[in-house]
């Protein structure tokens, strides 16, 4: 049975993977909008990689499930083309570092086309990138690219932590008239959680961050594939008497700024945690924003767990890349030493 068959069948709240929530997703905005174009290396008979398109070639048709040749900047320049002509491409960049190529495109055309127009000429182009470690892949595959993209204006970029978020927000995205960077966080393809197909939970739109584990000692500012790891810190944190609070951003741009500032005043100390490297990363816009809003709210400066400054490693070393609960737990320590060290004069 096809992902597409397993999410289609489904009665009412079942277990279903992320890949089957947006298999779901792009099934469901094809049938409704024949717009909507699906494009990339192999998403056709194969399903893609990760077969997150298996079965949409046979459903709608090679025109509209489309293998493209190896030339990511061809597959990106041919959807601006498309999307500027009144279609919806949904463009696949199979691994995130491969998705390099086309960075001129995007960066020249994409992110640049309404406000090169003036609004006139709109970009409803989705390209999703599976992005991010934890499957074991060498080189060129597991990169977390996503500080490229967010320092690029013109675009939005979404990546889910979640089951449910995982459909909301690429349908959320294929409907959008901006370009979106769609980041799958390929370690949570296989998570699973209780979802309904055919009543899909209604998430909040681009640009909102949710909450999702209230707290009141400190924040953990995360997103995509770091948020597991939160609420698993969150949880063994209750042995250390520490109560966490978990701000999911779900879009790093738009950045909801209101949801994030508003949980760091109420805990009056956050950890930010990604994995991409630490050193120009994301974690450092979203600090400086922090003592910008919240520093007289501030108990202790706030921390960053993040990636090392250093080129994806080999599988075998993995696991010492990648911020764990370990890591994350040691940063709340931290914010407590330096509270109790400040207060202490």
């Amino acid at each position: 049975m096809t992902t597409t068959a397993v999410a289609r069948t489904a009665a009412g709240p079942r277990p279903a993977t992320m890949a089957q929530a947006l298999t779901r997703a792009m099934r469901d905005a094809m049938a409704v909008d024949p717009a909507v174009h699906v494009m990339g290396e192999d998403v056709g008979q194969l399903g893609g990689v990760f077969r997150i398109t298996q079965g949409l070639a046979d459903e709608f048709g090679e025109d509209r499930c489309t293998d493209t040749p190896l030339a990511e900047a061809g597959i990106l320049g041919t959807a601006v083309g498309m999307a500027m002509y009144g279609l919806r491409p949904v463009v696949e960049m199979q691994f995130d570092a491969f998705g390099y190529p086309a960075f001129e495109q995007l960066v020249s055309h994409v992110s640049r086309m309404r406000n090169r127009t003036r609004g006139a000429t709109p970009m409803p182009l989705t390209i999703r990138v599976p992005y991010g470690g934890g499957i074991g892949g060498v080189e060129h595959h597991g990169d977390s690219s996503e500080a490229y993209y967010t320092a690029t204006p013109g675009l939005h970029v979404l990546t889910p932590g979640t089951v449910a978020d995982a459909y909301g927000l690429l349908r959320a995205a294929i409907a959008s008239d901006d370009p979106v960077v769609f980041l799958e966080p390929k370690r949570l393809y296989w998570s699973k959680a209780d979802w309904d197909p055919e009543q899909p939970e209604q998430v909040p739109g681009i640009g909102r961050a949710v909450v999702r584990r209230p707290g009141t000692t400190a924040t953990l500012v995360t997103y995509g594939p770091s948020v597991p790891v939160c609420l698993e810190a969150a949880e063994a944190a209750r042995e250390e008497g520490w109560d966490l609070e978990v701000v999911d951003l779900r879009s790093l741009v738009p950045f909801d700024e209101e949801t994030v500032v508003a949980s760091v005043r109420r805990t009056g100390r956050a950890v930010v945690v990604h994995e991409a490297p630490g050193f120009a990363g994301p974690g450092g816009e979203i600090a400086a924003r922090l003592g910008e809003r919240c520093f007289h709210y501030l108990e202790a400066p706030v921390l960053r767990v993040a990636g090392f400054d250093i080129p994806y490693p080999p599988p075998m070393l993995e696991k010492h890349h990648l911020p764990g609960v370990d890591r994350v737990l040691d940063a709340v320590s931290r914010l407590q030493w330096e509270a109790e060290w400040t207060e202490g004069g």
